[in-house]
């Protein structure tokens, strides 16, 4: 039986928000967007925040600048960045799944199905991975209504 509850890691929470973090921006002018008013927007800490905007900059898909005028910016437009790309920058993959090798003992048994598991687990992560793919931060921008410009 599935438990939701094994997939309430931090990861998966932080990549809901990286998400609405880049819808935000993705409305917002050329201009560098300051964490704080992105955090405010999506309801969130901007220590947080920030610490999630770190890693898309890391990952490529944020510039950042520094300063009284610094924030954050879309590295490139909206259309060309996947949910994958996201997913992969946040470190998501696994996490809800890897409990499944946590299982496994170090007995004949579980020598014998750890392999299988793994399989199991590759597949899941390729689907994850399939269907982010076909979805962009525009994709998800068009669906939403969010001012310019903050």
């Amino acid at each position: 039986m599935f438990n939701a509850d094994l997939c309430k890691s931090p990861n998966f929470k932080w990549f809901g928000l990286a998400l609405q973090a880049l819808v935000v921006l993705s409305r917002h002018d050329d201009e560098p967007c300051p964490s704080h008013a992105i955090a405010k927007y999506v309801k969130s800490e901007a220590t947080l925040l920030r610490r999630i905007l770190s890693q898309l900059a890391l990952g490529g898909i944020l510039e950042t600048r520094e300063g009284r005028v610094g924030g954050y910016r879309l590295n490139r437009p909206p259309g060309e960045i996947t949910l994958a790309e996201v997913y992969l920058a946040m470190e998501a993959k696994d996490l809800c799944w890897s409990g499944m090798l946590e299982a496994v003992g170090p007995h004949e048994f579980g020598k014998e199905i750890k392999g299988p598991f793994e399989q199991i687990i590759g597949r899941i992560n390729n689907s994850t991975l399939e269907v982010l793919s076909e979805y962009t931060i525009e994709d998800l921008s068009r669906s939403c209504e969010i001012p310019t410009g903050l």
